[in-house]
């Protein structure tokens, strides 16, 4: 019997929040590799909130993903079956393999990892994107320097949690904001930030006078919205502004809402700068690097919420992200 390959993929482009007609689940059969190529089994898939803006026909730093096309994800395959001298059958490899029980790849992009340094889950998360996210935004964009105060909001997600524990490790003061009083004991508790704001129930611009009475030098904003005009009024002079991401207004049906305190940029003689981590693919394996030495020696703790599953969880457990319902980096694993 020929072996099925289930796909999660594109089935019509989404208006406002994601439902589950927006997907199509199909299957094929499993390709056999050429040369110079390998067949991946999928174990482990990657959500982030970016992927909601792949699902969108307009420009962006990655083209959108086709109509009918399997959805784009970053995933830990095993190797199966290989045709390509750099990768052999036990491998396990990171890349951009899309939500599919298999992938052929011709390697590009493709990452051989160690399951005895890491559990295979982090390469997706404090290993992965996430984490050199984190450590570019902050170091190299926000040129954090040691003493700073920093603001990071969506700060119990999978690059929030990276960004404050970095700036600890940096010799910062941290601010996060977060949903919940569960996720901001955790990130004053188990991660270490000096404090924390749920967006949920305070005012958001009383606590940060309270808590960053002299200003913040560096904000890193995931979430953009009111929780991103609300940080503007707290800039202290020469700030810098990272944007990274704005998962308030992804599922908006209407005009992106922008910043109405801009003008606080001008007064706080502040910059705000916009990033994209590809941007510095060169550098992965030196933020990979550090990174690796800061959890080795008890400074950072990875923060992951894995879900068991299959290819045909994924519509469900991307809306997780949505919903404020994950604590740190969201991972599908398939069973």
């Amino acid at each position: 019997m020929t072996a099925v390959n289930r796909q999660i993929r594109l089935a019509r482009r989404p208006a406002g929040e994601v439902r589950a007609e927006d997907w199509g689940h199909g299957s094929e059969a499993v390709a056999v590799p050429g040369d110079g190529q390998f067949l991946g089994r999928t174990r482990y898939v990657s959500l982030d909130p970016a992927m909601r803006g792949w699902l969108d026909d307009r420009p962006s730093y990655l083209p959108p993903v086709g109509l009918g096309e399997v959805m784009r994800a970053g995933s830990v395959v095993e190797v199966v079956a290989s045709n390509h001298p750099g990768f052999t059958v036990g491998d396990h490899v990171v890349g951009a393999f899309g939500v599919q029980e298999y992938a052929l790849s011709d390697g590009k992009g493709a990452i051989t990892v160690d399951p005895a340094l890491a559990p295979l889950s982090t390469y997706l998360g404090a290993l992965g994107m996430p984490g050199t996210t984190a450590y570019f935004g902050l170091l190299e964009v926000g040129a954090l320097k040691e003493g700073e105060t920093v603001l990071v909001s969506g700060a119990a997600g999978a690059v929030g949690t990276m960004v404050g524990q970095i700036a600890k490790v940096k010799g910062c003061r941290v601010i996060g904001i977060a949903g919940g009083p569960e996720k901001c004991a955790l990130l004053t508790g188990e991660l270490g930030f000096d404090a924390a704001i749920d967006y949920r129930s305070e005012d958001v611009r009383k606590a940060l006078r309270a808590h960053a009475p002299d200003g913040v030098d560096v904000y890193f904003d995931n979430v953009g919205g009111p929780i991103l005009d609300a940080a503007l009024t707290a800039l202290a002079l020469h700030a810098r502004v990272v944007v990274c991401g704005a998962i308030s207004q992804y599922n908006n049906e209407s005009a992106v809402q922008g910043p109405s305190n801009y003008l606080a940029l001008l007064v706080r003689r502040a910059r705000m700068e916009g990033f994209v981590v590809f941007d510095y693919a060169r550098r992965y394996a030196e933020a990979a690097a550090e990174i690796a030495g800061w959890i080795g020696d008890g400074r950072i703790t990875v923060k992951e919420q894995v879900v068991e599953g299959t290819v045909d969880d994924f519509p469900e457990t991307f809306q997780m992200l949505f919903r404020g319902e994950n604590t740190g980096k969201l991972v599908l694993r398939l069973t």
